[in-house]
């Protein structure tokens, strides 16, 4: 018997859907900017195997090897990461960026959890890990606004 738990967490971005993703999926550049993934590797391309090295909040550190599911420039990423084997403890993380007018953005960061260790790291998703996307998120339009007065977005 599996169990699942799901989080999201959104906000309002200004920037285009274009400069949105030109951050989010240029993976050398997210330690520059990214409180929650300190490292990741690999190519925003659907198939790819990404290494990820997330810091949890109390300064823990998490390696994953997800899959690139959906690599849809300027609308979604998403990637399929797995602990140990399929069934444990899989985490589907989803990025979305919706264009509610010309220059503003409602991105979404969500992540499905499913497999028998979900009920014993119940806190680490509902209250790390949510507040990891909180932070994420901010700092995401903070990068997006600081390229474009910069004149590189």
């Amino acid at each position: 018997m599996g169990f699942r738990n799901e989080i999201h967490s959104e906000t309002t971005i200004e920037g285009t859907a274009d400069e949105v993703w030109g951050v989010l999926s240029d993976f050398a550049s997210y330690a520059d900017w990214n409180p929650g993934m300190e490292r990741v590797q690999g190519e925003a391309k659907v198939g790819s195997r990404l290494h990820i090295r997330f810091r949890l909040n109390g300064g823990r550190v998490m390696t994953m090897k997800p899959t690139v599911l959906v690599a849809d420039p300027g609308r979604e990423l998403r990637w399929l990461g797995r602990l140990l084997m399929p069934g444990i403890f899989d985490g589907e993380h989803r990025f979305e960026i919706h264009e509610t007018e010309p220059g503003r953005v409602r991105f979404v960061q969500g992540e499905r959890f499913k497999g028998l260790m979900v009920p014993f790291l119940r806190k680490l998703i509902e209250v790390d890990t949510a507040t990891t996307f909180t932070k994420v998120n901010a700092a995401l339009g903070a990068r997006v606004i600081e390229l474009r007065v910069a004149g590189v977005a």
